[in-house]
C-alpha cells in the first residue's frame, strides 16, 4: 500500500496526546513536516510502517512521537525495555536521544541510549534501573543481550533508523537477529533514504501488512544550492580555507580519518578554527569536538562519512565534499546535514579538473544539478549569494562529460591537472593535449667514455691500471713498509709466524701472498709513542689514530670473544 503525502495537518488533527504537543510548542515545533504527516496517523494506530524520505525530513520525530504517544501510559520492567529504535552510528543515537528526550520528560518516560566506545557499567546500571525506550548500535546491543543486561521479550515497538545504512555497513545479519528476539506481534517501523537491496530482505521477514509512505521527492526536496569549484591539486587547501572563511558554521567531509585529521591541521594553520569528528577518535573526543562544534568554539568540523548520518546543528549553511563520495547515496546523505528543518543550505564539491566528468555524474545519479566555478575566477569572498550569482552550467563551463578528456575548459582557457609534483600530468585519454616535440641537442659534444681512465670497464689498459681492492694486502717493501696495528702477537712480545715457504705441486710453483706486518718488522715503541702524539712518521704518510687497522679483523675477534665468552 502507498500513500503519498497531502497537505499537512497540524499536530491535533493527528491525534497527539496535548502533553506532547505543549512541549512541541515549547521546542518551536508548531506544524508536522510532510513525512511526519504521513507516517503518524497508521504509527499511532499500530500498524507497521515503511517510510521513505529525504535526509533532514524530519524522520525522528516521525517514528519518535508514535512511541511517546503509545507507551506514555504503562512502565518498564528492569532490563527489559519497551521500545528499541536500532541505528548505525554513535553520532546518530545521541541525536536521536537529544531529539526524544525532552518529549519523553514530559510524558514520564526514560530515554537510554546504548553504544560502543563508553564503559559498559554505566550502561549496564541504566538498564537495571528500568529504561522506556533503548537507542542502541547493533555491536552493543548484541553484547548486552549476551551478557543478560538486557531482555527483548518485552519490547512493543521496534524501529530501524537509517536501514540502508545499516546494510551498507554489514549489519544485516545482527539487524535480523535483533528483531527477531523482539516478539511477533509487535509493531515495527522501518524508515530510511532508500529501500533496496538488503533493506528489501528486512522488510519482506520481519514486516507485515506494511504501510509504504514514499514522500515526493521532488516536493521534500530541501532548499539546497550545489556548486563545483575546480582548482588545481596544489591549490586545493588554498580555495578550500577562503571558501569556509567567507562562510562560517560549515562541514567539511573527507574520504578517510588520516585526511580529516591532516585537513582540520592544516585548516587551522590558515586561521581557520576547525575540530575533526572521525571513528579513530574516542568517544570523549568525539562528543567534545561536537560541543564545540555547536556552542560555536569552532566554525568548522572536518568529518568523514561516519558523522553524514549523525550530525544534526543549528545554522549549518555549507557542505564541503573536500575529497567527493563514491556513491550518490553519499553525496546525498552527507549534503543533508544543512537545508535542514526547512531552512535553505549551500553545498560545495572541491575536485580538479580530470575529475569534474565523475562528478557530474556522480551528481546526476543524485538527482542534482550544479553550477560551475573556476578557482581561479571565482568571486572574492567565494559567499553563498557570490557563488549563486557567478556560476555557470555544465554546458557553459565545457564539461565533457564523456569522460575522455582529461583537461576541460572554464572561462575560455584549459585547466590542466597536475601531477604531486607539481609538473602537469600527461593525460591518458585519446583527447589528451599533443605532446610538444622537442629538438635534439647539437651544441652540446658527446662524451666517450672509453677515453676517459677507470671509466669503462670493457677498456682492458683502464682495468689495468686501477687499483685492486686487496692490494692493501700485498707485500710492501722499502720505505712504504707498515706494520699491522692490530697484530696482537707482535704487540704481546710473541714471536712472529714466519711467512711460509713456496710450495711445488707437480711442475707448478705456488707463491703464498704475506701481509705486511709478517714481511716487515714492528716498529719501536718510541716511535709508536710519536704517531699517537701527533707527529708525522718516517714513512711520511698521514697519521692514523690508534687502531685504526683492520676494522674487519678486529670486528670478527671482537664477536668470537663474544660468543666464547656466552659459552663460557
Amino acid at each position: 500500500m502507498s500513500v503519498d503525502a497531502a497537505a499537512t495537518p497540524s499536530f491535533a488533527d493527528l491525534g497527539m496526546p496535548p502533553v506532547l504537543i505543549k512541549a512541541l510548542n515549547r521546542a518551536n515545533i508548531t506544524s508536522p513536516t510532510p513525512v511526519q504527516a504521513a507516517v503518524l496517523p497508521d504509527a499511532l494506530a499500530g500498524r507497521d510502517v515503511l517510510g521513505r524520505a529525504a535526509t533532514g525530513s524530519g524522520k525522528t520525530l516521525a517514528f519518535g512521537l508514535p512511541i511517546l504517544a503509545r507507551l506514555s501510559t504503562g512502565r518498564s520492567k528492569p532490563k527489559s525495555p519497551r521500545a528499541l529504535i536500532v541505528v548505525p552510528t554513535r553520532e546518530l543515537a545521541a541525536q536521536v536521544r537529544s531529539s526524544l528526550e525532552p518529549l519523553a520528560d514530559a510524558t514520564g518516560m526514560r530515554v537510554a541510549t546504548v553504544y560502543g566506545g563508553t564503559p559498559y557499567d554505566r550502561q549496564i546500571k541504566r538498564l537495571r534501573a528500568g529504561v522506556d525506550v533503548v537507542v542502541a548500535t547493533p555491536g552493543r546491543l548484541q553484547d548486552l543481550v549476551n551478557r543478560g543486561a538486557c531482555r527483548l521479550d518485552q519490547v512493543e515497538i521496534t524501529v530501524l533508523d537509517e536501514a540502508d545504512h545499516l546494510c551498507d555497513l554489514g549489519f544485516f545479519p545482527a539487524v535480523s537477529e535483533i528483531v527477531s528476539m523482539t516478539p511477533e506481534g509487535g509493531q515495527r517501523m522501518l524508515l530510511s533514504a532508500t529501500l533496496d537491496g538488503d533493506v528489501d530482505r528486512l522488510v519482506r521477514k520481519h514486516l507485515s501488512n506494511a504501510v509504504t509512505h514514499d514522500c515526493n521527492p521532488d516536493k521534500d526536496m530541501p532548499d539546497m544550492e550545489h556548486h563545483v569549484l575546480v582548482t588545481g591539486p596544489q591549490n586545493k587547501l588554498e580555495s578550500a580555507a577562503a571558501l569556509l572563511r567567507a562562510n562560517p558554521r560549515s562541514i567539511v567531509f573527507t574520504r578517510t580519518r588520516h585526511g580529516a585529521t591532516n585537513l582540520a591541521a592544516d585548516l587551522a594553520q590558515l586561521g581557520v578554527t576547525t575540530v575533526d569528528l572521525h571513528g579513530s577518535l574516542s568517544q570523549n573526543a568525539r562528543e567534545r569536538n561536537l560541543r564545540k562544534f555547536r556552542s560555536g568554539q569552532a566554525d568548522v568540523v572536518v568529518a568523514t562519512d561516519v558523522a553524514a548520518r549523525g550530525i544534526h546543528v543549528e545554522g549549518v549553511n555549507l557542505v564541503v565534499h573536500y575529497d567527493a563520495p563514491t556513491e550518490h547515496k553519499s553525496y546525498l546523505h552527507r549534503s543533508g546535514r544543512t537545508a535542514r528543518a526547512g531552512k535553505s543550505g549551500v553545498v560545495v564539491t572541491l575536485t580538479t579538473a580530470r575529475q569534474v566528468s565523475t562528478v557530474l555524474r556522480l551528481q546526476k545519479a543524485a538527482g542534482v544539478t550544479a553550477l560551475h566555478h573556476d578557482a581561479r575566477t571565482a568571486p572574492q569572498p567565494m559567499t553563498a549569494e557570490s557563488l549563486a550569482a557567478s556560476g555557470m552550467t555544465a554546458g557553459e563551463a565545457g564539461v565533457d562529460t564523456s569522460g575522455k578528456s582529461g583537461a576541460h575548459t572554464y572561462n575560455g582557457s584549459r585547466h590542466k591537472s597536475a601531477s604531486r609534483h607539481g609538473a602537469p600530468s600527461r593525460s591518458r585519454g585519446r583527447a589528451s593535449l599533443a605532446r610538444v616535440e622537442r629538438p635534439a641537442r647539437t651544441d652540446r659534444p658527446r662524451l666517450d667514455t672509453r677515453s676517459v681512465a677507470g671509466r669503462d670497464d670493457r677498456n682492458p689498459a683502464a682495468r689495468a691500471d686501477r687499483p685492486r681492492r686487496d692490494d692493501r694486502y700485498r707485500t710492501v717493501s722499502g720505505a712504504d713498509a707498515r706494520p699491522r696495528r692490530d697484530d696482537r702477537s707482535a704487540r704481546e712480545g710473541r714471536p712472529r709466524r714466519e711467512s711460509p715457504s713456496p710450495t711445488t705441486r707437480g711442475n707448478a710453483t705456488t707463491s703464498h701472498e704475506t701481509r705486511s706486518s709478517d714481511a716487515a718488522p714492528r716498529r719501536p715503541y718510541e716511535e709508536s709513542r710519536a704517531v699517537v702524539n701527533g707527529d708525522r712518521p718516517p714513512t711520511g704518510r698521514p697519521t692514523r689514530k690508534p687502531g685504526a687497522g683492520s676494522g674487519l679483523k678486529k670486528a670478527r675477534w671482537t664477536g668470537a670473544e663474544k660468543r666464547a665468552k656466552a659459552k663460557r
